[in-house]
């Protein structure tokens, strides 16, 4: 049986159980739409924004020069008097200080801020592809649930027929029906209510789940019917195994990219350090009159300073050292990424073509067998020429099978959610690559 023979056998089944035309006249929760909806509504996405705006704001601050720093004071006050004509080195003085940065590391603290802004980018496309990943699965869940409670309800006119036929032939004793045939059927019948009651339990914690990113009101919707096509698609030759390419082109990968080139600039930082910080300053210096009334000349200063980073061992060496470490470290990390969304990757490639494997069986082979045995041990009892036991038996193991296909055609789904997650491709080429990577 197809996937569409599947779903048109619920769908009519569903239209005769459910024969209010309002009811089907209420909007559908389709999964493109809880996609939109949860990547609306997820704040971490504004949370990223105001970050990358932060950093760009900072980019240019540490470009800036330092602020200059102004001295006001008064030197050579003599200390019998206080008077500042007294002595002719007494002075009020006014000053300005202004720092030079070493080297070239305004410019590159300045590009640190920068390429940690770049960060945010990537790591939004993978927030968004991890949200519509999660959105997915919560929405399967709700779609298994939704479809299991409405084949067994389907399927619950039936047990009821075949409980009261037990009955009918236990009270008129023609057909051979023994009372544990009545308690059978019945016991069977609340097998099946208590296994409803355990998938509403189901729907309704998978609707709180989604209501979290869709809002609670809007999860209480029914979801559309079928799969989208999306998610059924066939993917066993749409990646390449040993491709390097696929993978490092991932959100994620990308992010960790840009953290490598921050790493890079801190240890260009840290080679600045070995050069001298330079300063400039210009002082004024007022003098007061002299005693006798005569003009003293005002002084002016001016002149440079800066430090001499000489004893580098302990700090300048051992920041560069650490600096080289963490860009190492950066770049190990990449690799570990790289080679963990490749391992996945494979793992759901794997998982969905066995997927496939058992739903064509139980399309092509099981279920029709299942049906020909269950109407072959219902025909057999109806002829009093076989077992009630066996003819519910027979009945449940094909409902058993056909909710099986519907967890299997939803697992097949999620797993190629996954997939799609783990081989998504950012929007830019990467900047970097390595040459070294091992599979």
């Amino acid at each position: 049986m197809s996937i569409r023979t599947f779903f048109t056998k619920q769908t009519i089944l569903g239209v005769l159980l459910f024969s209010s035309i309002s009811a089907w006249a209420q909007p559908r929760l389709e999964l493109q739409s809880v996609i939109e909806a949860a990547t609306e509504r997820d704040p971490w996405l504004g949370q990223s924004s105001y970050k990358q705006d932060a950093l760009m704001e900072e980019s240019v601050a540490e470009g800036a020069l330092p602020d200059p720093r102004v001295t006001i004071g008064a030197a050579n006050l003599p200390l019998d008097t206080f008077d500042t004509g007294q002595e002719p080195m007494t002075q009020g003085m006014i000053g300005i200080t202004q720092r030079i940065p070493r080297g070239d590391s305004r410019r590159l603290a300045s590009a640190k801020k920068e390429e940690l802004a770049g960060v945010q980018p990537y790591l939004r496309q993978n927030r968004r592809a991890q949200v519509t990943e999660t959105a997915t699965h919560l929405w399967l869940d709700l779609w298994k649930a939704q479809e299991s409670i409405r084949l067994i309800e389907q399927n619950r006119g039936l047990f009821e027929q075949l409980a009261d036929v037990a009955e009918a032939g236990y009270t008129s004793a023609t057909m051979g029906s023994r009372q544990q045939d009545v308690i059978r059927a019945s016991l069977e019948l609340t097998r099946l209510e208590d296994r409803l009651t355990a998938l509403h339990t189901q729907l309704a914690s998978s609707r709180e789940a989604l209501g979290e990113w869709i809002g609670s009101r809007r999860a209480q919707l029914s979801v559309a019917e079928n799969i989208p096509p999306l998610l059924l698609a066939d993917v066993s030759s749409s990646w390449p195994e040993t491709s390097v390419e696929s993978v490092i082109r991932h959100p994620s990968v990308r992010a960790t990219d840009q953290l490598i080139d921050v790493q890079g600039i801190d240890v260009d930082l840290a080679r600045e350090a070995y050069k001298p910080e330079w300063s400039v300053f210009a002082q004024y210096g007022y003098r007061d009159r002299a005693p006798n009334g005569q003009d003293r000349a005002d002084l002016f200063s001016i002149g440079i300073g800066f430090d001499l980073p000489i004893f580098t061992g302990s700090r300048q060496d051992r920041r560069l050292n650490a600096s080289a470490a963490r860009l190492e470290a950066e770049k190990t990390d990449r690799v570990l990424r790289i080679r963990s969304l490749k391992a996945k990757a494979r793992s759901a490639l794997a998982r969905i073509e066995r997927l496939d494997d058992r739903i064509d069986l139980y399309q092509q082979t099981l279920l029709p067998q299942m049906e020909e045995q269950a109407d072959a041990s219902l025909t057999a009892y109806n002829n009093d020429d076989g077992d009630f036991a066996e003819a519910v038996r027979a009945r449940i193991s094909e409902l058993n099978a056909e909710v099986e296909l519907i967890q299997m055609m939803a697992e097949r789904a999620k797993t190629l959610a996954s997939f799609r997650y783990l081989t998504t491709e950012a929007s830019n080429i990467p900047s970097f690559s390595m040459t070294d990577l091992q599979d």
